[in-house]
């Protein structure tokens, strides 16, 4: 079959019709720009983007303004359990105190839903307040005192740590019983002592313990009830203590 007419050409049509090549990689192809008139140069938008152009042509921006966005309202709801309604009413002025004046924060207690709603305002500066605040009413439906819940407003290295003796040891019926008053002692002695010599503060719940302080306090607080919770006689975790004690002095 023979070929189609448009496909032959004559070497002469082949040399008129090539593509020029591009120049050689070693060719550097220089364009100029023509210089722009500097002092011609007008300010985009207002004021606020007027640009200057310094000796070497450099720009710049004058400072910006400080401009206030949308205000952002954030709300948090502190669930309280029905034994501490009755705790919270009463100290409710104590409460609300600290939560308003210090953190600058709008608190209501909803009786009705049986809880206490945080919310921030214009008028409220730290960006941590509503954690602050959230952290201080957990810590009074946890059965710590108003005075003591305080001081996680006021100090930054504060915590707080909870676990059940059932995490330590498991026990049940009467042995729980006496683990629980073991860790207390007569007329709570035992416990003051824990605390004065921690430095921390605690609070039984049942078979939960709450313990409020610092990192390291709360290690000796902690190890001290463990070492109840499994049997030891309260004389030897006193004898513990007393050294515990003796080596925070000499550290400070």
């Amino acid at each position: 079959m023979p070929a189609p007419t448009a496909l032959l050409r004559r070497p002469e049509e082949l040399a008129e019709a090539a593509i020029p090549l591009p120049p050689a990689q070693d060719d550097e192809l220089l364009l100029d720009a023509p210089e722009a008139d500097i002092s011609a140069a007008q300010p985009v938008g207002g004021e606020d983007t007027e640009m200057t152009i310094d000796e070497e042509g450099r720009p710049r921006f004058p400072a910006s303004k400080n401009i206030n966005g949308p205000l952002r309202v954030e709300t948090r709801k502190v669930p309280i359990p029905p034994h501490r309604m009755s705790p919270l009413k009463a100290a409710w002025p104590s409460i609300y105190t600290p939560l308003c004046d210090h953190l600058k924060l709008q608190v209501r207690m909803n009786i009705k839903n049986k809880a206490v709603e945080l919310r921030t305002s214009k008028h409220t500066t730290a960006s941590g307040a509503l954690q602050q605040g959230e952290d201080f009413v957990k810590a009074f439906t946890l059965g710590f005192d108003v005075a003591d819940a305080v001081a996680l407003l006021r100090l930054d290295d504060l915590f707080i740590e909870t676990f059940e003796i059932k995490d330590v040891k498991t026990l049940q019926g009467e042995h729980l019983g006496r683990a629980i008053g073991r860790i207390a002692g007569k007329d709570g002695k035992t416990k003051f002592a824990i605390e004065n010599a921690s430095k921390t503060r605690v609070v039984l719940a049942d078979s939960k313990i709450h313990i409020l302080g610092g990192f390291k306090n709360i290690h000796i607080a902690r190890e001290a009830i463990v070492s109840l919770i499994l049997g030891s006689p309260p004389g030897k975790v006193y004898g513990n203590l007393r050294t515990v004690a003796s080596r925070m002095k000499e550290r400070f």
